[in-house]
């Protein structure tokens, strides 16, 4: 059989089998490259994350900490809060008789500082928790009205910003 051999003396199979070490070599390269990418982009992904867990863990901690304080705030102005609406019931208590409108006034002006009155007791004896407890209760239980107040108080909320 005749031999295949080029100018060097190589013959065909023996190029072919180079060719293909030199690509089988060439594609264990570049797998190795592929996979230190990947092991790079896995290593700064880790790092990304590790670093936003913190970031989130540190914004947690702040909006814990504005939480307790605004609760304490509240806490603490409860028993002002409590006496003013317990002035206010008795000033509306003192002058209901002297509303014009007559007798249906008068009872509407009582019913009105009783309520107000059962309020101050009612901020008197619970903490701003047992409040928002209520606050939530109260919604789930009647959630179209809470709607309705809801955006009453933001269109009230509204308007006293766009008049400053």
């Amino acid at each position: 059989m005749p031999s295949n051999s080029g100018s060097s003396g190589e013959s065909m199979t023996d190029r072919g089998a180079f060719k293909h070490d030199d690509l089988a070599e060439q594609a264990a390269q570049a797998k190795d490259r592929v996979s230190d990418a990947i092991r790079d982009t896995s290593d700064t992904v880790g790092e990304v994350g590790a670093e936003l867990s913190e970031r989130v863990s540190q914004m947690k901690d702040r909006v814990s900490s504005i939480a307790r304080t605004a609760a304490d705030t509240v806490d603490g102005r409860r028993a002002t809060t409590a006496d003013g609406l317990e002035a206010a019931a008795s000033t509306l208590r003192d002058r209901a008789a002297r509303l014009p409108g007559g007798e249906k006034v008068s009872e509407v002006a009582h019913a009105a500082a009783d309520r107000l009155s059962t309020t101050a007791d009612y901020v008197r004896t619970h903490d701003v928790n047992r409040m928002k407890t209520d606050v939530k209760t109260l919604v789930k239980n009647n959630p179209g009205p809470s709607l309705l107040v809801a955006a009453a108080l933001g269109f009230l909320l509204g308007r006293a910003m766009t008049r400053d």
